[in-house]
């Protein structure tokens, strides 16, 4: 029956939006996460129906157009949308903002394993070593080699004052004797599809190899250093902020609301149609 059609399209709408208003909460619900990149939804038709096939004009007739009747809508796409948030001063040293392109790779001392990250909220940990808010250590050159991202050892009689890190990433270490020696440098991931990564939770990101690394997997200096090959600069003592546009995302909820209250309008004609027609047989 051809409105069993129109009910299901309906209940496919109702679905499709409900998903949409998750996403758009989820958004709102993360304007204030460091370094969050809210997502967006988009949509596609479903399979339709083909009542009548075109067919191409001949000697003597003319071209047919198909005549076919669409079955509901459904979800195309859920892409997290990687433009550059705003950077907020925070004033602490270890707090690292990327200005540019590029991600900062992590990896789990527990298991090895490794993960992409635009939030720099990071801190040196009681080795030594440079880490997330999770414990994961920030990955980059270490005396020339790449690896975990750690202090360095004070001269003979020396003890370490002050670190910094530059535009390129560099951790430049002040020492109490009056020295000092670079001896880290973060470097950056980027990727030729981002929309490829999956979301790993505490603001990582996993499935490089869909997302195409940029230079390979492995980081080197050559092509992952900050500020060269297209990566963007590291900003010391600044966070990168959200790109949540709540003005944006309060429109699309207004926008999937109507389009929900329609939808169950239609579910709602259509079991009354149904309803009538059952009732003819009485």
């Amino acid at each position: 029956m051809a409105l069993i059609g129109t009910l299901t399209s309906g209940v496919s709408a109702l679905k499709s939006f409900t998903k949409d208003l998750e996403v758009i909460g989820n958004n709102i619900a993360n304007v204030n996460t460091t370094a969050y990149k809210g997502s967006t939804t988009s949509f596609e038709d479903s399979f339709s129906n083909t009542m009548r096939s075109s067919a191409p004009s001949s000697a003597t007739t003319s071209n047919v157009s198909a005549i076919q009747v669409g079955s509901g809508v459904q979800i195309g796409a859920i892409q997290a949308r990687f433009t550059q948030g705003s950077l907020s001063s925070t004033g602490v040293s270890t707090d690292l903002g990327v200005s540019g392109s590029g991600f900062f790779q992590v990896v789990n001392p527990a298991d090895g394993s490794t993960f992409a990250t635009r939030a720099g909220d990071f801190h040196f940990d009681d080795k030594g070593y440079l880490v997330t808010t999770g414990g994961y250590r920030v990955q980059g050159l270490n005396n020339g080699s790449v690896d975990d991202i750690k202090l360095g050892t004070p001269p003979a009689g020396a003890q370490l004052q002050s670190f910094s890190f530059n535009g390129q990433g560099k951790l430049v270490e002040y020492y109490s004797d009056g020295t000092n020696a670079a001896t880290n440098q973060v470097l950056l991931q980027s990727f030729r599809d981002p929309s490829a990564l999956q979301r790993a939770g505490d603001n990582l990101f996993t499935g490089f190899t869909a997302a195409g690394p940029i230079g390979g997997a492995t980081l080197s200096a050559s092509n992952n250093a900050p500020g060269s090959n297209g990566l963007g600069k590291i900003e010391a003592g600044t966070l990168e902020l959200s790109n949540v546009d709540l003005t944006e995302q309060f429109a699309n909820m207004i926008a999937a609301q109507r389009s929900f209250q329609a939808s169950s309008r239609v579910v709602t004609v259509s079991d009354s149609v149904l309803e009538e027609i059952v009732n003819l047989k009485r």
